[in-house]
């Protein structure tokens, strides 16, 4: 038999297919219905709310492994700060770039306050 990684305990979906969901959605720019058709045209049929649960259950541990191969930042860094409008709502947008454009951060946020830049700083300089 063989045996399961322990994140995937209690899924009756195989983990190769519910990453190559989870994948596809955060990836590509792909509706939930999208990845829901692909899914049914390979035989397995999934509501697009369950690839929303594998979404939020199996996102964040994606990006917790992958980001270490990513093509890593070099030292010299800036933070942006525009507003921008979000599903029919406005907000700020914080991103901190490095010198070749690439993002290494971002932080939506509902208010302009010193807290949210400070929270987008604490994060970046983790990472």
């Amino acid at each position: 038999m063989i045996t399961r990684p322990a994140i995937f305990k209690w899924r009756q979906t195989e983990p190769g297919l519910i990453l190559c969901a989870v994948r596809w959605y955060l990836r590509y720019s792909l509706s939930l219905r999208n990845v829901e058709e692909l899914l049914e045209e390979r035989g397995l049929h999934v509501d697009h709310t369950t690839i929303w649960r594998w979404v939020q259950d199996y996102g964040p541990e994606l990006e917790q492994r992958l980001r270490r191969h990513l093509k890593p930042t070099n030292k010299s860094w800036r933070v942006d700060e525009t507003y921008i409008r979000v599903k029919a709502r406005w907000c700020y947008l914080y991103r901190a770039i490095d010198s070749t454009g690439a993002t290494i951060d971002f932080l939506l946020s509902a208010l302009r306050d010193a807290d949210a830049a400070k929270r987008l700083f604490r994060k970046a300089l983790q990472r």
